[in-house]
């Protein structure tokens, strides 16, 4: 069984970490000036926001949990789906153009969507060790 290593598990849970608290920021700033936030849909409410984030951030720590198990794969892609939804914040900029969002709006957006990427980075050069490595087990088996 293949898990990873100490330096990989603080690597990544070291963005991890600085991603959630990106993420947080988001949505904070999201769910409380959320009226300010052009193109949003007006059914959202600020509560809902912060669901919104709490059911994102359980797919984080799940996907964590597996990871440093033995389901560590299917845990590494469940934190690569957890760092894709922080990418969504990009939708952002599909309902208005950054121009009609504000420093502060923008700051968190792109906050949350650069600490995804590098999370997502993370995650896929752990994978491609991951699958080299049983690759080259298999081809010395």
């Amino acid at each position: 069984m293949l898990k990873m290593g100490r330096p990989a598990q603080k690597i990544l849970l070291i963005l991890l970490l600085i991603y959630g608290t990106a993420s947080l920021i988001h949505f904070i700033h999201n769910a409380e000036f959320l009226s300010d936030y052009p193109g949003l849909p007006t059914s959202w409410t600020r509560i809902g926001v912060y669901f919104a984030w709490f059911g994102l951030t359980i797919v984080g720590i799940f996907g964590w949990f597996l990871a440093n198990s033995r389901y560590h794969i299917v845990g590494l892609l469940i934190l690569a789906i957890y760092a894709a939804l922080g990418l969504d914040s990009l939708g952002h900029y599909i309902l208005a153009p950054l121009s009609e969002h504000t420093v502060a709006m923008n700051s968190t957006i792109l906050f949350e969507v650069v600490t995804a990427t590098f999370v997502l980075i993370e995650i896929m050069r752990q994978l491609v060790r991951q699958i080299s490595q049983r690759v080259y087990l298999k081809h010395d088996a």
